[in-house]
């Protein structure tokens, strides 16, 4: 069976290009009938933010993302927190040690920073090894009494050099790296007896089963050492399929998508509203920020792969029926927000009016409004095709809510002319004795008392749209006063009548 995973470090937020790493993943396994499995890398402790994995599993609770096991999902083959394997791991740094495959190091940082300093672009290696403090050089038995006596040490892979090591890649194909460019990573730190990624990710996808590992193409640096850390650990047979995926890019110049980038142009890079546990500073968040969830994962979908035909718009059950990792672009994809706002345009006019209600409600409720949701609905409906995000329609539709306390003065200058008052006055009687008060009667009934009159129907309808909303926006002036009712759309007109004559 297919099965791939997703394995995040709850060191802060979330990044959208991790969501869009988590979302090729599930889309590929659901495609093929497989498992995705949620694993958290938690072996960096120094790096561990309080809250950080809480916030990942909602993350992908909101965007739909789903998981067959792992954190937060249970399953056959945990602990799925790596901090709770420090057993697991051992045993196979004993086996790389006892094979000859791996050795003891006792450098202190000064020690490293020194060396650092004697030789440029220095790196540990075959080249190096020999002349620093490890097991190769040192006598075992001076090894073991370091140990015995709580020297910190790490243990790191032994590389031989001038071997061409191949990975195949699904995305890149396949891709050549020589032995000597490679350093004798670290894989164990007896500092909290946890491993690093490199060897804590090959043990735990062996053993979790993990056929396809699909990730950020900047992994594609360390896969070489992955490929030789199966062929260390005997598992060359089981070695799953790597596809490296291209960069998110910042919408201008290059380099990769950072928060800066974010915050310089004002659209989020965390799915959901970080709040940083240690500076107090509040990051944006996708769903705070209107984005609807489907709406996020079709933009994200749509970076760096598409289906191979011109479709944008994408259910998730298209994007899963035509995800092919054959589609994705070897090259970075540059990050449009704007096309991003694009799609969650989309997706509010798909959306139900009764949904976008309800998600309007608190923004109503943080202006101090209270109305019926049937009424909130009806505003809706005429009003979210001018919108991007949903909070943006407050600012489309406050004078649904609110009367105008004040006037527009731009708008007063060119609208209100010198007979506005009296028109205006008139037009209350016309509109007492209109019943029922609807849009398309009323509409008919006022144009021809215009017409009777021989007024100018642009000067009335203007007056009117300052008179009821206090500047010269909003939607066709007869589904505003259908919406508002005889009785406040007249109470408007007298209370401009007053203010501006």
């Amino acid at each position: 069976m297919i099965k791939v995973r997703f394995a995040p470090s709850p060191t802060g937020p979330l990044h959208i290009g991790g969501v869009r790493t988590a979302l090729y993943n599930y889309l590929f396994a659901k495609q093929k009938g497989g498992k995705m499995i949620l694993r958290i890398e938690d072996t960096d402790s120094q790096r561990f933010v309080e809250g950080a994995e809480e916030y990942i599993i909602e993350s992908f609770r909101w965007l739909g993302i789903e998981f067959d096991e792992g954190v937060g999902f249970g399953g056959d083959s945990g602990p799925y927190r790596q901090s709770e394997r420090k057993a697991i791991y051992r045993q196979y740094v004993n086996q790389l040690l006892d094979n000859s495959l791996a050795y003891i190091a006792f450098d202190t940082p000064e020690e490293l920073e020194a060396k650092r300093r004697e030789i440029p672009n220095f790196q540990y290696d075959s080249s190096t090894r020999m002349q620093m403090r490890n097991s190769l050089t040192l006598p075992a038995d001076e090894v073991k009494a370091l140990i015995d006596s709580g020297e910190r040490y790490v243990v790191r892979i032994k590389i031989e050099p001038d071997e061409h090591i191949r990975v195949n890649d699904l995305i890149h194909g396949e891709v050549t790296i020589l032995s000597s460019l490679l350093d004798d990573k670290v894989l164990f730190k007896s500092s909290d007896g946890l491993p690093t990624y490199h060897l804590a990710n090959i043990v735990d996808d062996h053993l979790m089963g993990i056929t396809h590992v699909i990730r950020g193409d900047e992994w594609l640096a360390s896969a070489p050492l992955h490929v030789l850390l199966y062929r260390y650990l005997g598992w060359a047979d089981t070695m799953p399929v790597f596809a490296h995926l291209p960069l998110l890019l910042k919408p201008e110049g290059g380099g990769k998508l950072s928060k800066r980038d974010g915050d310089r142009l004002g659209f989020p890079v965390f799915p959901l509203e970080w709040h940083d546990p240690k500076s107090g500073e509040v990051s944006s968040g996708y769903r705070e920020s209107g984005y609807l969830p489907e709406a996020v994962i079709n933009f994200l979908a749509l970076l760096g792969w598409n289906p191979g035909d011109n479709r944008e718009m994408l259910t998730v059950d298209e994007l899963i029926e035509s995800f092919d990792l054959s589609h994705c672009s070897k090259s970075g994809a540059k990050f449009d927000y704007e096309k991003g706002r694009w799609f969650n345009h989309q997706y509010i006019q798909k959306r139900d009016n009764e949904d976008i209600a309800r998600m309007f409600v608190p923004v109503l409720k943080s202006h101090g409004i209270e109305a019926p949701l049937a009424y909130i609905i009806k505003v809706v409906a005429m009003m979210k095709e001018r919108v991007n995000f949903v909070p943006e329609l407050w600012g489309q539709t406050y004078f649904f809510f609110v009367a105008p306390t004040a006037y527009d003065e731009k708008t007063r200058a060119k609208r209100w002319k010198d007979d506005s008052a009296t028109q205006l006055t008139e037009l209350i009687e016309v509109l007492q004795e209109r019943e029922p008060f609807d849009v398309e009667g009323t509409e008919e009934y006022v144009k021809q008392w215009i017409a009777d009159r021989g007024y100018n129907l642009g000067n009335i309808m203007n007056a009117a749209r300052l008179a009821l909303v206090g500047e010269g926006i909003g939607p066709q002036i007869f589904h505003i006063t259908e919406a508002i009712g005889k009785e406040e759309t007249i109470r408007r007109l007298r209370r401009a009548i007053e203010v501006l004559k």
